[in-house]
């Protein structure tokens, strides 16, 4: 008796709108739509509610958008990590097609939407943060450069700039320091994570750098990036682009991510204790970008 074909190979069933959701990888646009908001409420000149609400709803389809595009690329490379096995795609709950019409339908809406609530630079700049993540980091870098993540992070860094721009119609020196602070923090976050899945990586055929120049190298380039993050993140306070709440907050965020880079750095053991390092620092990467972001937001919002 033949055996039954793996779900992947089977005509999917009528996708649930939860599997429309995970397309848009919620978690990961949680963050993105809160560095995007910070940079609305950080501009300088106010915007009406309204508008400031659809500003950030467009960041958050469009960064929606290249997830589901994202996935629908990647559906083969998903179906061989542990991780992301599960997606609607490799699971066999969607068809491929439906998640390239969703994506691409869900991008042409949020960059127009933008356009016409705001201004074009704002649409532009959300225009080329999703192509960024599809076309550079997805379609070319991700499958043969370890620097994928280095190069890709532009990606995510582009959200406070858009915030920004949507209210001011222009681009200054704040959100650029934004997004190169995001740009800086996105190769010790994701590499923190490859370190304890590396094995995944290797399985899919993904080079990622602990797979292509080993552990230990990855460790020193975690702190080797750590540094300028840090240096940029203190930026706005030092250049009194930023209020006394933000300098503490950043300052004290910074001296923790510090420590645990190099606790990460210094680390030789690979021993598969419950507490890693490395898993230690992607955890609290996340609060400190969503500590720094809102530490800006409450000074301007105090200043105001």
């Amino acid at each position: 008796m033949a055996s039954a074909a793996p779900a992947t190979a089977t005509a999917p069933l009528p996708a649930h709108w939860r599997d429309f959701l995970a397309l848009t990888k919620p978690r990961v646009m949680s963050l993105v739509v809160f560095t995007g908001l910070c940079g609305l409420l950080a501009a300088p000149v106010p915007i009406h509610p309204v508008l400031g609400f659809t500003a950030v709803l467009c960041i958050a389809l469009g960064a929606g958008a290249a997830g589901a595009l994202n996935q629908w690329y990647e559906a083969d490379i998903d179906a061989l990590m542990n991780r992301t096995a599960d997606r609607p795609l490799p699971a066999g709950r969607m068809d491929r097609q439906s998640a390239l019409h969703f994506g691409v339908g869900l991008a042409a809406f949020s960059v127009l939407l933008l356009y016409f609530a705001t201004n074009w630079v704002a649409a532009a700049i959300l225009a080329l943060s999703i192509l960024f993540y599809v076309l550079v980091y997805t379609v070319w870098l991700k499958r043969r450069t370890p620097q994928n993540i280095v190069i890709g992070g532009a990606a995510g860094a582009f959200p406070p700039v858009i915030g920004w721009a949507a209210a001011t119609g222009d681009v200054s020196l704040l959100p650029v320091l934004l997004f190169s602070l995001v740009f800086l923090w996105t190769p010790p976050h994701f590499w923190a994570l490859a370190l304890f899945m590396k094995s995944d990586y290797a399985k899919a055929g993904v080079p990622m750098l602990p797979v292509v120049a080993g552990e230990r190298s990855t460790r020193v380039q975690i702190l080797l990036y750590t540094l300028p993050m840090i240096a940029v993140a203190l930026l706005p306070f030092a250049l009194d682009l930023a209020g006394r709440i933000y300098g503490i907050v950043a300052c004290g965020a910074s001296v923790v991510f510090a420590f645990l880079s190099t606790r990460v750095a210094l680390r030789r053991s690979a021993l598969n204790d419950a507490m890693k390092p490395e898993k230690q620092l992607f955890a609290f990467s996340i609060l400190y970008l969503f500590g720094v972001f809102a530490a800006l937001a409450l000074d301007r919002l105090v200043l105001a």
